[in-house]
């Protein structure tokens, strides 16, 4: 493999005293990272719920969790109230602790945990309950290839899925050098061995995902865990380390969400009730957008950076 420095004028490094203080500012602005705000959300809490919960964070008023900090050592959070675990006393994160110990509501309806739904929209679509329902079908929507083919030229059509990362939370763990050397330094796609056979791609070959969404270039990891017609990019595989050029588009190779698009579901609209109003991060409680169609090509193992 032979390296090239790209031609294009480099982007003006951002000062690391910029970088300083915006981590700063968001880490201040968190309960998990100050435990002024951890202590003040709890007694807001304790007013809505009825319940003791101070005691969650009490002691922590004066603790601060600094960027210095997180490049110098792991640090535990603090206990907080926007999120449903407990760190307190050195215990290890699990989700709905203080709905089961400390007695918190859930965020749903009745404030219990429940599956079924009751919402006029979801029984008209027959999703009372969680239930299986197919991949959309691509190719009629957007014309995208039809699953299975393989062109000359142009490579072989896949479904491309995003799971979480059995390795890391995000990209925490997964872009340090200890981690990175352990595996392959940087995005990788994984791929069942007949697959990578008919698009001539062996073990650590790079590769190009392309769709109507972006495009991606990562190593292969060929394994036969994977099932044929199906690739893996595990999430939050940041554009920050051995990301080279794509030959597509001639600019930096993306990430693991290129691909992927929000598709919105009717059941994503019914708002207003409970659990089902709209939050940041997903419009609703289903991932879809992480199960796509891709094309995927064995690209020029020259890379240029």
């Amino acid at each position: 493999m032979t390296c090239r420095l790209a031609t294009r004028a480099p982007e003006p490094p951002v000062p690391a005293r910029a970088i300083r203080r915006r981590c700063d500012t968001l880490l201040a602005l968190s309960g998990a990272s100050n435990g002024r705000l951890s202590v003040e959300g709890f007694k807001q809490l304790e007013k809505r719920t009825g319940r003791p919960l101070v005691h969650l964070a009490e002691g922590s008023e004066e603790r601060r969790i600094t960027y210095a900090d997180t490049q110098s050592r792991p640090v535990a959070v603090i206990t907080s109230p926007e999120w449903s675990g407990s760190e307190t006393g050195g215990r290890q994160y699990a989700p709905f602790t203080m709905n089961i110990e400390e007695l918190v509501p859930f965020h749903t309806l009745t404030g219990r945990m429940h599956f079924f739904l009751d919402h006029d929209w979801i029984e008209e679509l027959g999703e009372q309950l969680p239930i299986y329902r197919p991949p959309l079908d691509l190719t009629r929507l957007f014309e995208e290839s039809a699953l299975g083919t393989n062109r000359a030229g142009i490579g072989l059509t896949v479904r491309y899925l995003t799971p979480h990362s059995k390795w890391s939370i995000h990209s925490e763990y997964q872009d340090n050098l200890f981690m990175l050397s352990l595996s392959r330094g940087g995005p990788t796609m994984w791929m069942s061995p007949n697959d990578a056979a008919k698009i001539d791609v062996r073990d650590n070959d790079w590769i190009e995902a392309v769709n109507r969404n972006g495009v991606i270039v990562a190593r292969a990891v060929v394994s036969h865990r994977m099932p044929d017609g199906v690739v893996y990019v595990y999430h939050a595989q940041e554009r920050t380390i051995d990301v080279p050029l794509t030959e597509k588009t001639g600019k930096r190779g993306g990430i693991h969400n290129s691909l992927t698009r929000v598709l919105i579901k009717p059941t994503h609209l019914a708002g207003g009730y409970a659990q089902l109003s709209f939050a940041f991060n997903y419009l609703g409680p289903t991932g879809n957008q992480r199960d796509e169609v891709t094309v995927v090509r064995r690209r020029s193992q020259e890379v240029t950076y």
